[in-house]
């Protein structure tokens, strides 16, 4: 990604502005990509990936599904997709949960459950275009409403973090019976320190611009600015920090803290959002602050 991106030249660069990541996983790349672009990096991890503590509802689903009670999955991430075939392992094999997921219809959300699909070899009966949200997934499958129908079906729905009351509400308008089936869940970090860091530079007015790629972020930063007793510090802060969100559902959840995005990218992926915002991040800083 960043090969292709070319060398970053001082109007297509973040020039030295103080860049502040919530990114966890792919913190290392996410560092990275905003030193090659000019930015002075600060990446503070703001959540792990949890297994369910127990996961009966995965494990009832694997054993109803091998009993051919479902019509349809819907699979929302690559991650939840793949801790689900874990836990189905747990009630039968590989190659029968495998064999199961191939006798019914099922939609991938995105390129991720897309991705987790083709590892099984399971095809995929609708895939989600972009940005990749409920709304898509609801249009879609209205796109397809004659060749597979959800009025009166039993729909799967593999969950990631939290549920989504719009998704769920969406499918129940539509007619579908509808099963939930979390696979695993956001946590805060064991060690917050490096994200109480980032809360507290972000109060003071050290950081310039905040990159966030999960809505996820959005709610563990403010958790932990809440325990800090700088919520609203932090709030009027964002008044003069460039937000740059990966899409609309992290928009979505930015706005439900009272905060706008400025920047989403032309495709939801990392390395478009700071290749993207570093080119127009002096213009659209100096605008923001003017205001």
């Amino acid at each position: 990604m960043i090969a292709a991106m070319g060398t970053p030249t001082a109007s297509t660069s973040f020039a030295g502005l103080r860049v502040l990541s919530l990114e966890s996983r792919r913190a290392t790349e996410m560092a990275k990509l905003i030193a090659t672009f000019g930015g002075n990096a600060m990446v503070a991890p703001s959540m792990r990936e949890v297994p369910l503590e127990s996961n009966t509802e995965a494990q009832a689903f694997t054993r109803e599904l091998l009993g051919g009670n479902f019509d349809l999955l819907i699979l929302l991430t690559g991650v939840g997709t793949r801790a689900l075939t874990r836990v189905a392992e747990t009630v039968c094999s590989r190659e029968e949960f495998v064999a199961a997921l191939r006798l019914l219809p099922v939609v991938a959300r995105g390129p991720k459950p897309l991705a987790a699909l083709k590892e099984m070899d399971v095809p995929a009966a609708l895939a989600v275009p972009e940005p990749n949200t409920w709304r898509e997934l609801l249009a879609a499958l209205d796109g397809k409403a004659n060749t597979l129908p959800v009025r009166g079906k039993r729909v799967a729905v593999q969950e990631y973090g939290a549920s989504n009351p719009e998704l769920l509400a969406g499918l129940v308008e539509r007619g579908a019976q509808i099963t939930r089936v979390p696979v695993y869940q956001w946590a805060l970090p064991e060690d917050t320190s490096a994200l109480r860091k980032a809360v507290q530079a972000v109060a003071e007015g050290s950081v310039d611009v905040a990159l966030f790629t999960t809505s996820v972020q959005v709610l563990h930063l403010f958790k932990i600015a809440q325990e800090m007793q700088l919520e609203e510090k932090v709030r009027d802060a964002f008044s003069r920090i460039l937000v740059g969100s990966i899409g609309p559902v992290t928009s979505e959840a930015l706005r439900e803290h009272n905060l706008r995005a400025d920047f989403e990218p032309s495709h939801p992926k990392m390395g478009f959002l700071v290749n993207e915002l570093a080119q127009r991040s002096a213009d659209l800083l100096q605008r923001k602050r003017a205001t």
